[in-house]
């Protein structure tokens, strides 16, 4: 880039530190380990009472241990330091560990879903006791994990979603504890495999959506949670700005986003109190920790600069 009439500031970070999340590494420990043993449970009593839906299910609440694994990784390496070479620290790895989490949970779906279909023509015994009372106690377990993350939901979006997440939980254990149920007062066995096909159908619903996100951000795209019209009308509207390009916007990890940028300022320096003060609204309004801004007082030297000729009428 041509350095004439150019205006850096590549330092925000320490002008404008991010909010650190509380880390909630207690209510991780636990909500893991809670949910890790009632995988194993679920699992045992599953094959023991020959129920696809607890098998089903247990496949579902690993999910959940992964998606909290995941969650607590991200608070984790939103703290990562930077180096010489990785020079936004190690937040990425959260991105990809969001693909892979997706990619295995629709591989184990698939398997349970053509597993409950083959048991459609022989469904076989199913405990509809044992069923009822190891849902009952994922209802609980899940219950107060979402508890765990209760206080901090409105304050971290990453928090929210584990609340989100294992109050949703609790209600697929609800189901499970009906299917068993009505396996009990109705003897029909072939219950258990369409309960199992429900709540693939849950994971799918919910997996789906984490793939969708994670490819996005591994694509680099905007964050959902940014507008980037309104990054653009607020930059455009900056006293002294008659133009803004080459304006980027994505994500550093799954909990922090970056933005690089140009404004054309022919008659203003744009010195250092007017880039803290754009730096702190792209923050606090945009959730964009992480800004780089470059002032040009003449955008012909900005080889960036689009073409007048080929900008849209």
């Amino acid at each position: 880039m041509p350095g004439r009439g150019h205006s850096h500031s590549d330092e925000h970070d320490a002008k404008c530190p991010p909010h650190v999340p509380q880390s909630f590494g207690t209510a991780f420990v636990v909500g893991t380990a809670l949910n890790a043993g009632y995988v194993v449970v679920e699992l045992i009593f599953g094959i023991f009472a020959h129920s696809l839906a607890l098998i089903a299910d247990a496949g579902h609440n690993f999910g959940d241990v992964l998606a909290l694994l995941l969650a607590w990784g991200a608070t984790y390496l939103a703290s990562t330091p930077s180096t010489a070479r990785r020079t936004y620290g190690l937040g990425r790895s959260s991105i990809l560990a969001a693909l892979a989490n997706s990619a295995l949970l629709l591989i184990a779906v698939g398997g349970i879903s053509w597993e409950a279909i083959r048991r459609f023509s022989d469904p076989g015994e199913v405990g509809g006791k044992t069923v009822m009372i190891v849902a009952a106690i994922g209802i609980v377990i899940n219950g107060v994990t979402a508890l765990l993350f209760f206080a901090g939901r409105e304050r971290d979006l990453n928090i929210r979603g584990a609340f989100l997440h294992m109050t949703a939980d609790a209600a697929v254990s609800a189901g499970v504890v009906i299917a068993g149920l009505l396996i009990l007062l109705t003897g029909l066995h072939w219950i258990d495999p369409v309960a199992s096909l429900i709540i693939n159908t849950v994971i799918v619903w919910g997996t789906w959506g984490l793939l969708r996100d994670s490819l996005a951000m591994a694509l680099d795209l905007v964050p959902a949670n940014v507008d980037p019209n309104a990054v653009r009308k607020y930059l455009e509207g900056l006293d002294g700005v008659t133009a803004v390009h080459d304006l980027h916007i994505w994500p550093l990890s799954t909990t922090r986003t970056a933005l690089t940028v140009h404004l054309e300022m022919p008659d203003a320096a744009g010195g250092d109190a007017f880039l803290q003060q754009v730096c702190e609204r792209l923050h606090v309004e945009f959730q964009i920790e992480h800004s780089t801004i470059q002032i040009e007082q003449n955008a012909e030297a900005c080889a960036l600069a689009p073409d007048p000729s080929s900008l849209p009428r």
